[in-house]
């Protein structure tokens, strides 16, 4: 390992912590002003972000980059207008710093106040999304926490020219410029070195596929927030609309099936899947969707002339980014719940049905993230929930769950106020 590359990462950490002592206590119109310049400046950056991306791209074709992963990559004109809205919208949104969480008094005259404040340093680790620089540097920076930026090296030249921007904004804000930082190697070694600096950092957050995750999850010695697979299901109920089953389930599966919350996994009722299975089933495979099949799934799809492949036992637990799903018959709600809870990744599972018992028993037993009714997984989105931009899904139990916006990047601290008591 390079002394010069430690000395490097060290650096880097702890600046960003001196930084994010600065940041927690910034007013929230510096931070707004930062957010609504780094929109304007991504408007009229199309042209220097594309060029800087059809370089990423020229290098993933020769590496042998999957269709999914190099979708990932791509900056069109139509998501980078997307992403300055995004950034927008969360210049738009309350300020989380400072919200008292709760209040009381004490018998002795004692007043608590338990209030949001920020993390602190945050570590994002991702791989092939440029949009994921600007997406966490802004939620870091608006909910008043410096952050490090370590992207792959299939987006190395795109996350320079987005971090170059970023710089410039928070300059024009007048606030520290160590705020947000990107690492400027793709070296494998800045992650070892980065994954020890508890003195500096307080919460690495990892995005990408589940080795990268994996790899954070066992190396790190900072608390890391993460979700390791997307393995998510849609259960059609014996009382779904077939229009709308058809609908979201072709949604769920083919709308962006490289991402985290697209379907991977269709489970139907006994009870309608002979009628409805052929329906949903031909509307996959117009769209390309290879379908890969229980015994009892399968029996349908060949009666209906449909194709078909059977599944591995493997397939079952499987998250495909891609365009296949794995196709299974259930014989009752309770065994879809059982299913989900056991094959699935807590991530982004849904019911589509008109009997509100069995969606109530749906939403209440699955034991996920984000539970969704008569709605498709692709939801599971912080733009979607209205945080203005995600820095992650999360499928842990502590702290945060599903999607991650301002809030979720706050703790708290108590604020204690006296009148000179002292504890007998």
């Amino acid at each position: 390992m390079s002394e010069d590359l430690a000395t490097l990462i060290t650096s880097m950490a702890a600046r960003a912590r001196a930084a994010s002592l600065a940041l927690a206590v910034s007013p929230t119109r510096a931070r707004n002003a930062a957010l609504v310049d780094l929109a304007g400046r991504i408007d009229r950056s199309h042209g220097a972000l594309t060029a800087a991306n059809r370089l990423d791209l020229a290098a993933a074709q020769e590496n042998g980059l999957s269709a999914a992963q190099v979708d990932r990559l791509t900056l069109t004109p139509a998501r980078l207008t997307q992403l300055a809205e995004s950034v927008r919208q969360v210049a738009a949104l309350p300020d989380p710093l400072g919200e008292v969480l709760d209040e009381s008094t004490r018998p002795n005259g004692l007043r608590l106040r338990k209030v949001r404040v920020p993390i602190g340093v945050i570590g994002i680790i991702y791989e092939a999304r440029p949009n994921v620089t600007v997406d966490c540097a802004v939620l870091c920076l608006k909910s008043g926490n410096a952050s490090i930026l370590r992207g792959g090296r299939e987006s190395f030249e795109s996350n320079r020219a987005l971090a170059a921007l970023i710089s410039e904004s928070i300059a024009s804000a007048g606030l520290p410029g160590d705020c947000v930082q990107l690492i400027p190697t793709t070296d494998r070694a800045a992650l070892d070195i980065l994954l020890r600096l508890d003195s500096h950092i307080h919460c690495i957050i990892p995005r990408g596929g589940e080795g990268l995750i994996r790899f954070v999850a066992e190396n790190s010695t900072i608390p890391v927030i993460k979700h390791f697979t997307g393995v998510c299901f849609v259960y059609v109920d014996k009382a779904a609309d077939a229009a709308m089953a058809e609908s979201i389930v072709v949604n769920a599966k083919t709308q962006r099936p490289g991402v985290c919350n697209a379907a991977e996994q269709l489970l139907l009722h006994a009870g309608v899947a002979g009628a409805l299975l052929p329906r949903v089933g031909a509307a996959l495979a117009a769209k390309g969707v290879r379908l890969r099949c229980d015994a009892a799934s399968a029996a349908i799809l060949a009666a209906a002339g449909i194709a078909h492949e059977p599944a591995s036992m493997g397939d079952f637990t499987a998250e495909f980014l891609d365009l296949v799903v794995a196709i299974r018959v259930v014989a009752s709600v309770d065994e879809a719940i059982a299913t989900i809870n056991r094959d699935g990744s807590a991530h982004s599972d849904a019911i589509v049905t008109a009997d509100e018992a069995a969606a109530a028993a749906f939403l209440a037993g699955v034991d996920s993230a984000a539970v969704f009714w008569n709605a498709s997984t692709r939801f599971n989105d912080g733009f979607e929930f209205g945080f203005g931009a995600e820095i992650g899904v999360s499928t842990d139990r502590l702290h945060a769950r599903g999607p991650m916006g301002l809030r979720e990047l706050c703790s708290y601290k108590w604020l204690v106020t006296g009148t000179g008591q002292v504890r007998e």
